[in-house]
């Protein structure tokens, strides 16, 4: 069981940094793509809280940065505000992607993962 809950991880991780990738190349709906297959493993029943929490530290190196009005805003509302905030983007995202804007639909789920990053 451990061996598996790695290997998702992993693959998580994996499918993250590939989704940068193609982001920073211009390829967004490629970057699209693969930002949802790692949402849905992460809401798939494989997932548990340990493996959320070792992927938001990932999140949290991936996206660090010294200019992050982000993470200065997290800093001053709750969590219930957070997990608002997130499902807008979410929203915004599937919107976007209705519209056939892949770049708009990337950026808000990005968006959304620095809202869960640590």
């Amino acid at each position: 069981m451990e061996d598996s809950g790695r290997v998702i991880l992993e693959n998580l991780i994996k499918l993250t940094r590939s989704s940068e990738n193609k982001f920073k190349r211009g390829n967004f709906k490629g970057a699209l793509d693969d930002k949802i297959k790692a949402n849905a493993i992460l809401k798939s029943k494989f997932c548990d809280e340990k493996m959320i929490q070792e992927y938001r530290k990932e999140l949290s190196n991936l996206y660090c940065s010294k200019f992050d009005l982000i993470f200065d805003h997290k800093l001053k509302i709750n969590e219930i505000k957070i997990n608002e905030i997130v499902q807008m983007l979410e929203r915004k995202s599937q919107e976007k992607l209705k519209n056939l804007d892949y770049r708009g639909a990337i950026k808000a789920l990005r968006r959304a993962e620095k809202y869960i990053s640590n």
